[in-house]
């Protein structure tokens, strides 16, 4: 072992002088062999006949080529020829200076192998003709650090590359749908087909497992839940809506006499009739020249008897009402409260009233009219007195239920008279039915009076029963207020 351990580290050290300048050890005893074969052996060209010994300028010159390229001795300065022929030789030094703690291992599959093996006589075992390898490089600390990273963490693709691989994807054809209204085929050599491809950008696979994880989502399934949720109750509604008038009664829809009023307009009402100013005009009529004041409009206020301004202009409201919609209402005709009054002042006097109907001032015949109101008062009691031509009797209302035939006879006189007065006919009227209304609405206190008298002409000049009734009255007040505070009977 000591024999070995000296020759080989003396050896390694004295070849790398530039001149053998110390006399060569003593060879080795005939009995042992080399471990090593010389090189010479393993070259061809060398088993030939030797070169001459070369001078010591050339083996100078050789030695400092060869420490000048790489540490240790080469092959081409120690050949057969040298005098240390004997001497076991050291494997030939690497090509390339070795870095420190580098891996010395040769990855051909990453492209750093070295070349082709070849014949002792430089040939490669592929082929003749292959270019020449480059030598093998020795992986660093640096370019392993490089490969790892490399391969574990590759390197963006850039737009270019995104590109290529959008334009090399494959298109899948899904469907192809035929236009039936096109032919299909023109001649019997010419065949074309005409219709509607359909070609998939996105491969199947893709899309179900884009549908999969959409299913697998929670955030979606809950919004699926809600919106299906939403479909449910919505279907829902609308079957109800189908059903509810099965299930429930018909509401009742409220007659126009009784509709409620609003509460701005129940404000209003209450400011008109609980006003501290008891002169001031609340509403003025031109037609009529009837001006009304707080003091004359708080006659509706409960408890309180109706006066003349009141009765009159929602008389003259009324057949405004009717002017306005002729198809709605009866044509009628209102005499105010001092008709009667004039008529009877004097026993009978037609002439005293005579010229209150004249075609001029009113614009209509009375014969021409389906009802005529006359308002009757009684000291301190209003009724009325109707003379029906549609239905040719006289009737006559009274709330607390009372009859009264004279007045229905004087009304028939004056009617006679004002026929043939204005038309120059004659009619048999005093041969009409006189009546007292039966079933007739009848008030419970003794102040309500003059409102049942305008409710009884209001709802026969809408062609209406009399189905109010005593209950009804405050809100009647209130609405004949508003009404007569707007000048617009409704």
């Amino acid at each position: 072992m000591g024999a070995l351990t000296d020759s080989r580290k003396r050896l390694s050290a004295d070849y790398r002088l530039p001149t053998p300048s110390f006399p060569p050890p003593s060879p080795p005893p005939p009995s042992k062999r080399a471990k090593f074969a010389p090189f010479s052996s393993l070259d061809p060209s060398t088993s030939a006949t030797p070169p001459p010994n070369p001078s010591p300028q050339i083996i100078h010159d050789a030695a400092a080529a060869s420490t000048s390229s790489a540490p240790g001795p080469s092959s081409s300065s120690i050949d057969s020829s040298s005098p240390f022929t004997n001497r076991r030789r050291l494997p030939p030094p690497p090509p390339l200076q070795r870095p420190i703690h580098g891996p010395q291992r040769v990855l051909r599959a990453f492209r750093f192998g070295g070349p082709a093996r070849t014949h002792a006589g430089g040939t490669s075992w592929f082929s003749q003709s292959s270019p020449p390898t480059p030598p093998p490089r020795s992986l660093g600390l640096e370019q392993y650090v490089e490969l790892v990273n490399s391969v574990s963490h590759p390197a963006p693709p850039t737009p270019t590359d995104a590109a290529r691989k959008a334009e090399a994807l494959p298109l899948q054809l899904v469907a192809i749908e035929e236009d039936g209204d096109e032919k299909k085929h023109q001649d019997d050599d010419d065949e074309v087909v005409r219709g509607s491809v359909f070609v998939r950008r996105v491969p199947l696979y893709k899309e179900l497992y884009q549908a999969s994880s959409r299913k697998r989502d929670a955030k979606l399934k809950s919004l699926e839940f809600e919106v299906r949720l939403a479909e449910e109750g919505r279907l829902g509604l609308e079957r109800l809506a189908e059903v509810l008038p099965r299930i429930t009664p018909k509401k009742e829809e409220v007659p126009e006499p009784f509709v409620p009023l609003t509460d701005e307009d129940e404000e209003i009402v209450r400011a008109a009739l609980h006003g501290r100013n008891s002169r001031e005009k609340l509403a003025v009529h031109e037609p009529s020249n009837i001006v009304i004041t707080r003091e004359i409009l708080q006659c509706l206020n409960n408890q309180e008897w109706l006066n003349d301004e009141v009765i009159n202009l929602y008389l003259d409201l009324l057949k405004e009402r009717e002017l306005r919609q002729p198809n709605k209402f009866l044509k009628c005709h209102f005499f105010n409260t001092f008709f009667y009054k004039k008529l009877i002042s004097g026993g009978y006097d037609y002439k005293a009233v005579r010229r209150w109907t004249t075609k001029r001032k009113l614009g209509y015949s009375l014969i021409e009219c389906d009802k005529i109101f006359v308002p009757i008062h009684k000291e301190v009691h209003w009724c009325l007195a109707v003379i029906n031509i549609r239905d040719k009797k006289f009737q006559y209302l009274d709330s607390l239920g009372s009859m009264d035939m004279k007045a229905l006879r004087v009304l028939a006189r004056y009617f006679v008279d004002e026929v043939k007065d204005k038309s120059g006919q004659q009619i048999d009227a005093l041969s009409w039915k006189q009546e007292g209304v039966k079933n007739l609405p009848l008030q419970e206190n003794g102040w309500d009076c003059g409102m049942f008298m305008l409710k009884y002409i209001d709802f026969y000049s809408r062609d209406m029963d009399l189905i109010f009734g005593q209950k009804h009255m405050r809100y009647f007040r209130r609405r004949t207020a508003k009404e007569i505070l707007n000048l617009q009977a409704e």
